[in-house]
């Protein structure tokens, strides 16, 4: 049967029970599965699961409509009104997005909210169609249960050891290069500072979470008892650590990475010179992408005023304009290794040594980056 004549069925039949079914969350997250999310784009841009494509059986609209039918006059004039609204015509489009989703993924599987009339429904339209998916039992909720109970679960069971240290000494740079290790900017896509936006979306609070407990299961998976991540404030840019995850940094023991100036300013312009500027031009093209750039900088400066101090604000800005001129017009970043040395030793490293003050009780270990990853080894 081809989609269009699937379309043409009678769009009031819902199976009482569903076909194929997964319930192996485990093995989902762990063997990153493909997911089909049916659920609509507001449920999804709310909070979703890595390796998970939206395409909805209904639209926001249609899902708004249905709902308040729903609280009205109860399950089946919902479905009746829903069948309304999705047309054979929308139908057929909708079912041949599910089936190039299952074509591309064949092991993949679909879920919606609680994997219930939602998920049926998408799970009989695809077999109309020819095409077998199985449903995700209890759908998101189950699933999101279930990376919570496990995040907890991998923490429990880990000694969480932070990696400590002054801005711009390489703190995430280290903790890729030791491997199993927790790259918490990488999955918050932000570097932590005020200057960390990296000119791209953030991902939703749920999203990191999700990637995160699914990072925690794969080191599990792999015997890993002690885990190594860079010393983090809760919030990363505007994505706020799990709470679960806080408290076991908050406890934890800390490494401390020394590096002097001149590295950390040139770590300072790999990341936030060469690379941001080369995110923004890549996004947005050579003009736009440059303005966008500055006034990146501009705005992430002039939200510390009140913090740095009028005085430091006005001579940081006066090094920062000079720089992006020179960079502007003769394509020389030499001029901003004055402005992040400023920025780092009067801004950032008062700042970083009042904090670790409050916790040099917990410091194990300090020295540079090829003593850290020997300790880490002989440890």
């Amino acid at each position: 049967m081809s989609i269009e004549q699937a379309a043409d069925t009678d769009a009031l039949v819902v199976p009482e029970k569903s076909g194929a079914v997964r319930d192996d969350f485990h093995k989902i997250f762990l063997n990153d599965i493909p997911l089909l999310d049916v659920r609509a784009p507001v449920e999804f841009i709310k909070g979703a699961f890595p390796g998970s494509t939206n395409h909805p059986l209904m639209t926001d609209e249609e899902r708004h409509l249905v709902g308040i039918r729903y609280k009205e006059a109860g399950q089946q004039d919902a479905i009746k009104l829903g069948a309304e609204l999705v047309t054979p015509s929308l139908r057929a489009e909708r079912v041949a997005k599910w089936k190039q989703f299952a074509d591309e993924y064949p092991d993949g599987a679909l879920y919606c909210f609680r994997g219930g009339l939602r998920s049926r429904i998408s799970q009989q339209w695809l077999t109309d169609a020819g095409v077998q998916l199985p449903i995700v039992v209890g759908g998101y909720k189950a699933m999101r249960t279930y990376l919570i109970e496990s995040l907890e679960a991998h923490l429990e069971s880990m000694k969480v050891i932070l990696i400590g240290g002054r801005t711009g000494n390489g703190k995430t740079l280290l903790i890729n290069q030791m491997g199993d290790t927790l790259d918490l900017e990488r999955l918050a896509n932000h570097r932590g500072s005020s200057f960390g936006n990296m000119g791209a979306e953030q991902p939703s609070n749920i999203d990191f979470e999700n990637a995160l407990s699914v990072e925690l299961m794969k080191l599990a998976k792999k015997g890993i008892s002690r885990l190594l991540l860079e010393d983090e404030a809760r919030l990363i840019g505007r994505v706020c650590i799990p709470e679960v995850l806080v408290n076991a940094m908050q406890n934890a023991s800390i490494v401390i990475l020394d590096c002097d100036m001149p590295t950390r300013i040139r770590n300072c312009m790999d990341d936030y010179v060469y690379d941001l500027s080369t995110r923004y031009r890549d996004q947005l093209g050579q003009h736009e992408g440059f303005a966008a750039f500055k006034n990146h900088h501009r705005g992430s400066l002039s939200r510390i005023q009140k913090r740095f101090g009028l005085e430091n604000y006005h001579n940081a800005s006066e090094l920062l304009e000079s720089a992006m001129d020179k960079h502007e017009a003769l394509d020389d970043v030499s001029g901003y290794a004055a402005f992040i040395e400023v920025m780092l030793r009067d801004y950032y490293d008062p700042m970083y040594d009042y904090q670790l003050n409050k916790k040099h009780e917990r410091v194990i270990f300090q020295g540079s980056a090829e003593e850290i990853s020997h300790w880490a080894t002989s440890e």
